[in-house]
């Protein structure tokens, strides 16, 4: 039976397997051919990404499989939809498999590793990778963006209500837009840094329809202050919050794309004098869902922004002067560990984090450092991501890729050998790590406050936001449209409107058509509520 499993794997298995990393292959090709290219005149980037794609490849596998003896991958996506939280960046189900999968080429192109070497490992990973994606783009009803036609449409109606009924409208030179749009670029230079030059740092996702012409994106930025990463301790202490969200709707711009590394593009380009409305928000694995920051009044959310604004000014300077003195070796340690731990959020969603696991290079990964030099790390990872060249990705003449039309595939399949033959299923549990870099000795920056790491363990264990248990778990949208009218919907409903300025309290009976009624009322000269 073609179900039946051989030499412990099921031939139905090992198909969806391979049609997944082909898959993946072809996203990522396209991702790299479209992507403009950035240089750090600081960090060796190149050398770092394919030391955190080897660093994945030999610990991945046991660090998911340790995560699911608490959580499932499918309820990580369901917590993950329902907030921003850093396996949100590059579309996390993108990052778990390909920086994997990556790893494994590179190693199998060095003839370190066989193709069917590690195939339990491989189908495990790429297995956690589609069962969180697919929860967590359960709205659209796509694996990919790209499945999606470029669109990261992740949230629910009933939290995309609020947002509706809770931004502030702006206009070009009021005090609000200028503090928004000054945050903004504030927070991408910040980020950028923090994460050793990368985005890895900054997500996106979107668009949603605001009528009249308007669209609304959701902008992300990750890992602030005090929390995981230890470079960041006694940095951007100011900050009360480690992750922050501005909703931004935009008039006039149609965003068109909204690819698997979070990256978007809209016509005409997005300008700041087209911004129509904005907010401010956070979220972490404690919190339900969003929760508002300073959205009493545009007076107070204008003040904070100015005030964080000058908290990552300092800040910058701060890590700059840091980072400078570092070596080399610390620099492609830290980078790759910025890269290889965009899962740890897995491991906080569990309440089992801990920083050896996440913020140490692998002993069989750490082998390669030497070969990592400049030269090599820049035209190695060019020729795996891009020019394809390593004899592993060659296919047979007559092949044809389906963006370059050339006889090549940047991510090898599981040879289907293995299901007589056999190989080596695994690289087996974490061998010894190590690092460089000082150690973690601050605080974690939490929605509960700054937390020992026993605290915080301890906290997200033994939480699960309303919306992600039962009986609330599987009512979707679908099922509101014929359920709308029930307690069951309005409460539901409600759970997103706790926090809200406007919303509070009022269910699962109001359409987009309500709420816009409901701000021309409350913009009315003289009016008070929704502004």
């Amino acid at each position: 039976m073609e179900g039946k499993p051989v030499n412990d794997v099921c031939y139905r298995d090992l198909l969806e397997t391979n049609e997944f990393i082909r898959k993946q292959s072809d996203l990522t090709y396209w991702l790299c051919i479209t992507r403009s290219i950035q240089e750090s005149k600081l960090f060796p980037v190149n050398p770092y990404i394919l030391l955190s794609y080897l660093n994945a490849f030999y610990r991945w596998p046991a660090l998911l499989r340790r995560v699911e003896e608490k959580i499932s991958a499918e309820e990580c996506g369901d917590r993950a939809r329902e907030m921003s939280l850093k396996i949100n960046t590059l579309n996390a189900g993108w990052a778990l498999s390909n920086f994997y999968l990556l790893g494994r080429e590179h190693l199998v192109a060095m003839g370190v590793i066989r193709p069917q070497d590690a195939y339990e490992d491989v189908m495990y990973v790429v297995d956690f990778a589609r069962r969180f994606n697919l929860a967590f783009q359960r709205n659209n009803g796509h694996l990919t963006n790209k499945d999606a036609g470029d669109r990261g449409q992740l949230l629910p109606e009933r939290t995309l209500q609020v947002f509706e009924a809770d931004l502030f409208e702006v206009e070009p030179g009021d005090q609000l837009h200028h503090a928004a749009t000054q945050l903004m670029a504030q927070l991408s230079q910040y980020a950028f840094l923090a994460h050793c030059e990368c985005r890895i740092g900054i997500h996106n996702s979107g668009p949603y329809n605001f009528g009249d012409g308007r669209q609304m994106i959701m902008r992300d930025w990750f890992d602030l202050t005090e929390g995981d990463y230890p470079w960041l301790d006694g940095i951007a202490t100011g900050l009360e919050h480690n992750n922050l969200t501005i909703p931004v709707v935009v008039k006039s711009t149609n965003f068109h794309l909204m690819d698997d590394w979070a990256s978007f593009e809209s016509e005409p380009g997005f300008a700041a004098e087209n911004i129509a409305a904005v907010g401010l928000y956070t979220s972490d694995v404690l919190s339900e869902g969003y929760r508002p920051v300073s959205m009493e009044s545009p007076a107070a959310l204008a003040a904070t922004m100015e005030h964080v604004r000058e908290i990552l000014t300092e800040a910058t300077v701060d890590l700059w002067k840091r980072i400078a003195d570092w070596s080399r070796l610390q620099m492609v340690e830290a980078g790759a560990l910025v890269y290889y731990s965009v899962a740890k959020d897995f491991a906080h969603l569990a309440g089992i984090y801990d920083p050896e696991d996440w913020f140490t290079v692998d002993e069989r990964a750490r082998r390669f450092i030497p070969l990592l030099n400049d030269e090599y790390g820049n035209n190695g990872l060019g020729e795996m991501v891009g020019l394809l060249s390593f004899p592993t990705q060659q296919a047979n003449d007559y092949a044809m890729s389906r963006y370059s039309n050339q006889a090549k595939n940047m991510l090898s399949t599981v040879p289907y050998s293995i299901l007589a033959d056999g190989g080596a299923p695994t690289v087996g549990g974490l061998a010894p790590g190590s690092t460089s870099l000082p150690k973690k000795a601050g605080r974690y920056t939490t929605s509960r406050g700054r937390l020992t790491l026993d605290e915080y363990n301890k906290a997200a264990a033994g939480f699960r936001p309303a919306t992600t248990q039962e009986p609330y778990r599987y009512l979707d949208d679908e099922w509101i449209k014929y359920h709308w009218r029930s307690e069951q919907a309005d409460e539901l409903y409600r759970q997103a409107q706790q926090h809200s300025r406007n919303l509070a309290g009022r269910g699962a009976g109001l359409r987009r058509a309500d709420i816009e009624a409901l701000r021309r009322v409350a913009e009315a000269p003289g009016a008070g509520g929704m502004v």
